[in-house]
Formats: structure tokens, sequence, C-alpha cells
């Protein structure tokens, strides 16, 4: 069997020191459209080093996101990478990230569930400096036809939308280099970039990241529901649910809870397609 799930649970953490400065943090707003306009004060605040934040997805990137990759690669762990989707996403903050520091990242394979026809890995990162932790992040990565050896199933948790009209909804132009700018903040998978691949994997052209999409939807609830304060998040998760092509707009619905925020995101030109679901920001 290609994942032996005992021996990728009890595998040594892998450790790499991982480092970033503004220039990383600044490339990676820009990557998700951040700038527009680009004298604008909240904009600013993305792309200028004098007055930068870190919006808290850069964790999924900071150190070209090593957690994902010494996952797949991990002692039990032998797949083709061609039956591997980014089927979710979560991090938790610890404290607000800086603009610029060192760190050590830390990843293993948390979990393994048997869905029948696919298996799920959970791949977490976490990654403390001198001052300790700052964040974990979990990657959950499905894979086709790697299931069916009579294991735990895990959890399918769904996040029931709340009966009435979104609190707020707002549109997201996604520009049609944006997935070759986001490409350089780590992930050069071509499926992003070469359309002759993009044939291969069954898409008429490129598609955007999903991880991409993840951090234009945070931005989008922190400037319209968080006040633009990025040290408000305290974690963040999302069901990838779709794709989502350059060019294109994300339509993203927010509902404001006590201490959350709950949202969808869909493709507008294509009918509302689904984009992400059962999303979730806890904030303070």
């Amino acid at each position: 069997m290609p994942i032996d799930a005992a021996k990728a649970l009890a595998a040594e953490p892998r450790s790499a020191e991982i480092a970033w400065d503004h220039k990383d943090v600044q490339l990676y707003h820009l990557g998700l459209g951040a700038g527009s306009p680009a004298t604008d004060p909240a904009e600013l605040r993305y792309t200028l080093e004098s007055r930068l934040h870190v919006l808290p997805s850069f964790a999924t990137v900071a150190g070209a996101g090593m957690g994902v990759v010494g996952g797949l690669s991990a002692p039990g762990i032998d797949i083709d990478l061609a039956a591997v989707l980014h089927g979710g996403q979560s991090i938790t903050l610890h404290r607000p990230l800086p603009t610029g520091g060192r760190a050590v990242s830390t990843s293993r394979v948390a979990s393994v569930y048997d869905k029948g026809k696919a298996a799920i890995l959970v791949l977490r990162s976490e990654a403390a400096d001198d001052e300790g932790p700052l964040w974990t992040s979990d990657a959950q990565i499905f894979v086709r036809g790697e299931g069916g050896w009579g294991g735990d199933r895990g959890p399918s948790e769904r996040l029931e939308l709340p009966g009435r009209e979104p609190d707020r909804t707002v549109e997201r132009p996604v520009r049609e280099e944006q997935a070759l700018l986001y490409r350089l903040s780590g992930d050069w998978n071509p499926l992003h970039a070469d359309p002759e691949f993009a044939a291969l994997a069954g898409f008429d052209r490129p598609i955007l990241h999903g991880l991409c999409t993840y951090g234009m939807t945070l931005k989008a609830v922190v400037d319209t529901l968080l006040g633009g304060d990025v040290t408000r998040v305290r974690a963040y998760r999302t069901r990838f649910a779709g794709i989502v092509f350059p060019g294109e707009t994300l339509r993203v619905r927010m509902w404001a809870g006590d201490g959350h925020v709950q949202v969808t995101v869909t493709a507008a030109e294509r009918d509302d397609a689904p984009v992400l679901a059962d999303t979730l920001v806890t904030h303070s």
C-alpha cells in the first residue's frame, strides 16, 4: 500500500530554518491583488514597508511552505502527485506575524484518514522563533485512489450557514497575470502558468492557486469587517470546493457572528460556482 498510515504517523518530525523579510511579505500581498488603488492608505498597509503589516495567511508561504513539501515526502508516503489535491487549509495564529524574521518550521503527518476511494493526509507545520510559537498550519491533502484499508474515516465537519442574507458581499477581481505573480512566493506548479500543462490536467487554461484565493478571501474579510486590523485574526480555515481562472471575479459573502465570520466564495462569472466552502475566520 503506497500509504503506510502507522509509519507516517510515527515518523520523526522534520525541521528546517526559514526566514523572510519585508520584500517577501510585500510580494505575497501583491500576489493577492493588494495595491489597488496604489495610493489608498488602506492598501499601503500591504505594500509600503514603512506602514507594513502582515496578513496572517502569509504563514502558508513563509519559507516557501516547506510543511506540505516535507509531508508528502515523509516515511510511509509514496504517492503519485498527479492524484493529489489540496482539499483544505487552516492556520492558527499564536501572535501577530512580524514583517521579517527567522523561525524553525517543523512539519509532520498529523493524521491519515481513510475515505474509501481516497485518503486524506493532514500535514501540520508549526513555526516558532526565539520568542515562542508563531503559527500552526494544517494542509488537508486529498489523495485519490489511496483509501480502502479500513482506517479511521476522520471528521466530515460542515458549517451550516446562517439562515439570513449575508451581512456583507464584496467582489474581488482576479487579474489576468495574478497567478504568474503569486507563484513567485514559492508555488512553481506549472498548472498555474503553462497552458499546455493545464490542458494535460484537464483545464482549458491555467488556474489560480487555491492558496491565492485563500489569501484574497482573508484580506477581503479583514478589510471589510475587521477594520483592516490583521492582528485581530486568531484562526482561519476553509475547504477548497472549486477552481478559479485568472480574469474571473471572486464573490465573497460574509456572515458576522460573535468572534467569528463565516464566508463563502464563488466565481461570479460562472453562475456562482463554489470556490471556497466551510470557511471560518475567528477573531478578537
